[in-house]
């Protein structure tokens, strides 16, 4: 039955089903073979004599037979049974030969066939199965033939080379045919659902290479200029975004009439045609479409259907940072393409050409960077690694320089609360970074960087497919800053020295019966040094020694995944989620010493399904998070062991295209906190084409480690002072929460014709974020420390944002942003701005590529002033001034790539130098008083250049 389904909508698809002008009558077409007139009346009349046939005409020059019928219920297969029972082929059945035999001479059509064409059996349809496979010879017939053979439960297979198509039969009615599909994709060919990974596409013969237009051309027997075939691929959006494709699309040349229809992937092959290079896709149900084609390259194109979508694209020339006009939450695709836009070493550093993140140091000793959204640090944003929590707790600003830049595929961005689903941690936003998967990334990835200040880096990605199922990857990197620079003659290092070694393998499994999984583990080993040239690592901890800073950082982590596609229903699926982390870090910071470590486990399974109809889709599961830490401040201890199971439901209501609702709901039971619920919701709406509102309020929380995520504050005289209030709380202070709401619009504006001119998207932002409880950092109370308490008082940021990104001309784009926050704290002096926050930020990032392959990249960010902590209660040789002034920063980069094997890149960052001044107060007495590190608004070391190289195995 499921074989006679998708054969059906196969049929329905690629021929066209539509209702007649009277709205009781039903229009079918499908190919019945057949070679005269007489025929014709044999079709014709086969047909008619079914019950509820109303007409039946069959045309010689197209052997189409168009059907109209009186019920929209009709079994089309009547009329295939029919006419093969009269010695005629359809598309679907073969008549018998004996039947076809006694047909007169005039009618035999089957001698008059260039090509045999697999038809399926009737008697074996039920478990037969049709589908497009790519590929391009008779040695791409023998591989993929040979590969599907040797499945178990396969009885016989066929593959035909000029359309392309697959026959399978198989011994039983339930066999998972998804299974050929994985077979097949791991042999190298692409099918209608699995596409091959370019590990698997390389190692094709090279006349098999069914992606190249040269080869193409070779099959052919022409020279390539002389194949002028433009090629491509068509989609539509579902309902999360994620492109399907659409099958016989209409795709011709406008006003020369020349076309043809997509195949089962979605894709097309048409010849150019000299008098147009406009070209047309129509479909029913979707507006036509009309691309300009008269560049070179595979073109994708996404058809609108009433919901705004992205018109058209070239692979070659994908935007850098993606926005999906579909789901109801707004979430930034970072792709590769834009982490190469800088030298990215590791995830702090990958936000560089973002307007929406800001990257600050903490202190000027450390070098720890960390990042800011709507205005809050770093640990109000919930960062995962595949959907897993993994930057939180005593990495929760460190644990961004754990993941480096080179193992990332790409990072998913999105600002306000998140779903329900990935617990209730998030109160600014969400950064979901995707590591480079096994069965998809290069053989083996090669990456080397070097910058004047004596830091080099080196990671190594390799990756191997054992079989159809078993795929692993090993992810490397190691670096290492060995020179000791002092530009600034302030006696301190301007970045700390030291090694940091890390790898990570994972595997990936994909069985049968819907079920896969994945596990993996990750270790690091990090040293730093920093603090006074005249420290002596080896020496006494005292002041005679000099000031000196060592970190050192152990941390192991595992994983895994595990889920399943019920095969009977595609559209529930269930979920489980494990992770675990050991965490131990010791710190030295003059006489003063800090030791942490932390034990955690996670676990998250989900269930999604629908109710009734796809309009109406949940997500439901359970969760459970254990914490286990202990830290000693200076032969102070702090201990607390956190376990929070919880559960959560959310429902998404599509009525339309045109409006979403994500409505969610968890609760969790803390068992210090004790139990509470967190709301979320997200709204979309789509006012017209290519216009959309979205709307976002939810509900976060997080237990603040206020030590690790203050590190930098060591680097200083200031003194720790905690004010409790529940003794029985972590370090007797609140469990931080806040709301906030979001409202941001999304609009595509086209200069000139749709899909021929300029197309501008501009985005506009708006977020307010409002704590009920918080832990204040006041550094204002007194220069010499840094004091913590609970919020007594109003806390809020607001951010308002606006974006334009634009091809200005061929291959250069231009994306512009202005950002203004409002951050304000209640401290004990009163309600203060939050120190270290521009009130206005503006933002250029330039990129070009020439046709050869170089390219070009200029980022100008403009950052105004900040307020700082007073010191004026200082002596007057140890005070700052209360605002900084406003700066531009500059980064700029070249990159050259050779083919697919050989990138190198050259860059500056910080192009005109711009540096604080005397970013440490009293840097020659570091263990009197007034020594104070940690006021620090603007880089310290200054023009930094770079140099690196890529290089790919594929």
């Amino acid at each position: 039955m499921r074989t006679l389904i998708t054969c059906a909508l196969l049929l329905l698809a690629s021929l066209g089903w539509t209702q007649s002008s009277d709205s009781t009558l039903y229009q079918h077409q499908l190919y019945v073979g057949g070679a005269c007139g007489m025929c014709g009346d044999r079709i014709e009349a086969a047909t008619m004599q079914l019950t509820g046939v109303v007409s039946a005409e069959w045309e010689l020059s197209t052997s189409q037979l168009t059907v109209t019928v009186d019920s929209e219920d009709f079994d089309i297969n009547q009329v295939h049974y029919s006419v093969t029972a009269v010695g005629h082929d359809t598309e679907l059945f073969a008549a018998k030969k004996e039947v076809y035999d006694d047909l007169p001479l005039c009618c035999q059509y089957r001698e008059s066939l260039e090509e045999e064409v697999t038809i399926i059996d009737p008697e074996t349809m039920d478990r037969t199965f049709q589908f497009f496979v790519d590929g391009i010879c008779g040695m791409c017939k023998d591989r993929i033939e040979t590969a599907v053979t040797e499945l178990a439960g396969v009885k016989r297979v066929s593959w035909d080379v000029a359309s392309r198509m697959i026959t399978v039969v198989a011994e039983t009615v339930d066999y998972d045919v998804m299974e050929v599909h994985k077979t097949v994709a791991v042999a190298g060919h692409d099918t209608e659902l699995k596409k091959a990974s370019k590990n698997a596409y390389n190692r094709l013969h090279a006349c098999c290479k069914y992606r190249d237009e040269e080869v193409i051309a070779s099959h052919r027997g022409l020279a390539l200029e002389e194949l002028q075939i433009v090629r491509g691929q068509i989609f539509e959006l579902d309902g999360k975004g994620r492109k399907a494709p659409l099958i016989g699309v209409n795709v011709f040349w406008l006003d020369a009439g020349e076309g043809t229809a997509t195949d089962g992937e979605g894709k097309f092959e048409l010849d150019r045609e000299a008098s147009t290079s406009l070209l047309v896709a129509s479909y029913v149900g979707f507006p036509s479409d009309t691309i300009d084609v008269s560049h070179n390259g595979y073109v994708e194109i996404i058809l609108d259907g009433g919901v705004s979508l992205e018109g058209v694209e070239v692979v070659e020339r994908r935007r850098s940072t993606e926005v999906s006009f579909v789901n109801p939450i707004k979430v930034l695709q970072m792709n590769e393409r834009e982490l190469h836009k800088a030298a990215c070493c590791n995830l702090s550093e990958s936000f560089e050409t973002n307007p929406s993140i800001d990257v600050s140091f903490t202190d000027a000793v450390t070098g720890t960077k960390q990042i800011e959204m709507l205005g809050l640090a770093g640990p109000y944003v919930q960062i995962s690694r595949e959907l897993i929590p993994n930057v939180r707790g005593l990495s929760a600003i460190q644990g961004l320089t754990y993941i480096p830049g080179h193992w990332v595929e790409s990072i998913q961005l999105s600002k306000g609360p998140g779903s329900v689903t990935n617990g209730f941690e998030s109160m600014t936003g969400q950064i979901n970074v995707e590591l480079k998967k096994p069965e998809e990334s290069e053989q083996l990835y090669l990456n080397l960087y070097s910058n004047e200040g004596g830091r080099f880096e080196g990671n190594l990605n390799l990756s191997r497919s054992f079989s159809s199922k078993w795929h692993s990857g090993l992810l490397l990197h190691g670096s290492s800053r060995v020179v000791r620079n002092d530009r600034n003659d302030d006696g301190f290092l301007d970045n700390p020295t030291g090694k940091q070694l890390m790898a990570v393998n994972r595997w990936r499994y994909i069985g049968g019966n819907g079920w896969e999984g994945q596990f993996g583990i990750k270790g690091l080993h990090i040293d730093r040094l920093s603090g006074q040239l005249s420290f002596d690592e080896e020496g006494p901890r005292n002041i005679t020694n000099g000031w000196g800073a060592t970190t050192q950082t152990r941390r192991l982590e595992g994983w895994a995944k595990m889920g399943r596609v019920f095969d009977k229903n595609p559209n529930s699926s269930m979920g489980l989620q494990l992770s675990g982390v050991i965490h131990d870090q010791e710190g030295t910071f003059g006489v003063r010493s800090y030791t942490g470590n932390q034990k955690s486990f996670y676990a998250n399974w989900l269930f999604q399904s629908i109710i009734g109809t796809t309009n109406h889709q949940f997500t439901t599961g359970l969760s459970f998070q254990w914490d286990q830490f202990d830290e000693n401040r200076h032969e102070f201890i702090y201990g607390r062991e956190d376990s929070v199971p919880g559960a959560f439901f959310e429902y998404t209501w599509q009525p339309d295209d045109k409006f979403t609702a994500v409505a969610g709901l968890r609760g969790d039971y803390h068992n210090i906190f004790g139990g509470f619920v967190t709301p979320r919701l997200h709204l979309r709406y789509a006012f017209a084409e290519e216009s959309v509102l979205r709307f976002s309020t939810g509900h976060g929380r997080r237990t603040a480690s206020i030590f690790a995520e203050h590190l930098g504050d060591f680097a200083s005289a200031r003194h720790f002072h905690i004010r409790e209030g529940n003794p029985e709380h972590p370090y007797g202070l609140n469990q931080e929460t806040s709301w906030n709401v979001g409202l941001n619009w999304t609009q595509a504006i086209h200069l000139g014709s749709k899909g021929h001119g300029k197309e501008i998207l501009l985005s506009l932002d708006a977020y307010h974020t409002r704590f009920q409880q918080q832990v204040v950092v006041d550094y204002d109370q007194n220069p010499q420390e840094v004091n913590f308490y609970n919020l007594d008082g109003d806390s809020w940021s607001t951010s308002l944002q606006g974006q334009i990104d634009v091809e200005l001309i061929e291959r250069f784009d231009v994306r512009l942003a202005y950002r203004f926050n409002d951050v304000q704290v209640t401290y004990d002096q009163g309600q203060l701005e939050k120190p270290f926050v521009s009130r206005h930020r503006a933002f250029i990032n330039t990129a070009y590529e020439t046709a050869d392959h170089w390219t070009f990249d200029l980022t100008v960010n403009w950052q105004g002033p900040q307020r700082i902590p007073s010191t004026a209660s200082n002596p007057e040789p140890f005070r700052v001034a209360e605002r900084s002034p406003d700066f531009v920063l500059i980064n700029a980069q070249i990159s050259k790539e050779w083919g697919n094997n050989l990138e190198i890149y050259l860059g500056v960052e910080n192009l005109f130098n711009f540096t604080q001044d005397n970013p440490i107060i009293a840097s020659d007495a570091p263990h009197g008083r007034y020594f104070d590190s940690t006021l620090v608004w603007a880089p310290i070391f200054g023009r930094t250049t770079y140099l690196g190289m890529r290089y790919r195995i594929l």
